[in-house]
């Protein structure tokens, strides 16, 4: 009988759970196509019925990782929420996530920081949705008047510099135990009420200097 094609998708989850146990036991460079079939108890033959090679399984781990995150973002962006609080929810939902995913498991937190770092351009793409629906509660905060004088792009990559520890795993795991929901909370407050394109005097008009 043929494999249906929740079968298939079944057999391809497992095989990406196992290749990330290999990934926290072993490193990137641990995970490979016949190691992955061995642990599997599969013949390569039928692992590259799922994964042609080893970037394929890289991205298809990436999807498993960011699935989650994509699902929290996509529902704060479909609320009815208000752009300041859809602002904290769209970070603190998934900081809260990977948070927890490091209190329960440091190792393979760090394993996974490890994984993106070495393959970025395969997990880019989720960046960059990251980015389009930023931008669309941008777009939504400044039909309310907020981030006066501001391009959408420009604001885009102020608000990223200003989360970054909330969002980007490499640079959140540092600080993972200062950050916390209240002061992601206090960040975004002071983004929505200050920021904007406006000068108030930090640059000066004559260069750096120090008094």
């Amino acid at each position: 009988m043929p494999l249906t094609t929740s079968d298939n998708d079944a057999a391809r989850e497992r095989l990406v759970e196992i290749a990330h146990a290999i990934v926290d036991e072993r490193g990137d460079q641990g995970l490979t196509m016949n190691e992955l079939a061995a642990r599997a108890g599969v013949s390569p033959v039928t692992l590259a019925r799922y994964f042609e090679n080893k970037e394929a399984l890289i991205e298809a781990i990436a999807e498993h990782w960011f699935r989650p995150k994509v699902a929290v973002m996509e529902e704060v962006i479909n609320s009815d929420l208000p752009p300041r609080r859809k602002m904290y929810e769209f970070y603190a939902r998934r900081f809260v996530m990977m948070r927890d995913s490091w209190r329960e498991d440091p190792l393979s937190f760090k394993m996974s920081v490890e994984l993106g770092e070495a393959h970025f351009e395969l997990v880019r793409s989720y960046v960059d949705l990251g980015d389009h629906y930023l931008g669309m509660i941008i777009a939504e905060a400044m039909a309310d008047g907020h981030f006066e004088g501001l391009e959408i792009d420009e604001a885009i990559s102020l608000v990223n510099q200003m989360v970054s520890v909330y969002c980007n795993i490499g640079a959140m795991l540092p600080v993972m135990e200062r950050l916390s929901e209240e002061k992601l909370a206090r960040i975004v407050d002071a983004m929505f009420d200050g920021l904007s394109a406006r000068d108030r005097g930090a640059r000066g008009i004559k260069g750096l200097r120090a008094a």
